[in-house]
């Protein structure tokens, strides 16, 4: 074989291993099915999907707990409740902005089977957003995802490249509303109160 033939296969080869190692699912991959397909009509930063039966669930979303080293934190942990994920990162000024915000909405909700749960992405530092959890004093759970193979499990179409960014879950884990800016409680907890009381 000629020495160029052999390194046209060679980088045949090459591309291939790359293209499957890609797809590869490590021990810490979190992205599975579901069948929302993200919409945001002329730009919006704030969607709601209604009614209740139009909406789509999102995928699989499980990963290590950001806080308990070993430990596993799952949306499925959550059954029946209705639950906030926010996507944040301890570089962002927004996400420290609404921190207080969130805890908040989830200490005046939480008696309405309400959860929170965080997705802490891009930190490849883990005891720094550790530290932002701390010195924010969050309460609830977050995923340590910093490579963000969360957000595939999040929908067709969703962006993924804005943080912070807040989605409210239904009872069944159907997308209610979409935040894509950072909020403040007026902007959230009326909104959760009243995915809450849904039957």
């Amino acid at each position: 074989m000629s020495r160029g033939r052999f390194a046209g296969l060679l980088a045949v080869i090459c591309t291939a291993a790359v293209s499957l190692s890609a797809c590869a699912s490590g021990d810490d991959a979190v992205a599975q099915g579901g069948t929302f397909d993200f919409v945001s009509p002329g730009g919006q930063t704030e969607i709601f999907y209604d009614p209740p039966a139009d909406r789509g669930t999102i995928g699989t979303v499980t990963g290590p707990d950001l806080m308990t080293e070993g430990k596993t934190t799952s949306l499925d942990d959550f059954e029946g409740q209705v639950v906030v994920l926010n996507v944040w990162g301890q570089w962002c000024g927004p996400c420290r902005g609404e921190a207080d915000d969130l805890e908040q909405v989830y200490e005046e909700t939480k008696d309405q089977g309400v959860s929170f749960l965080g997705i802490n992405v891009r930190d490849n530092q883990q005891d720094k957003a550790q530290d932002f959890v701390i010195d924010n004093k969050v309460s609830y759970p977050s995923i340590y995802d910093p490579a963000m193979r969360t957000m595939i499990a999040l929908g067709q179409n969703y962006p993924t490249s804005v943080i912070p960014t807040t989605i409210v879950l239904d009872r069944e884990h159907r997308v209610a509303a979409v935040f894509l800016k950072e909020l403040l409680v007026e902007d959230l907890k009326p909104v959760v109160e009243r995915v809450a009381q849904e039957s």
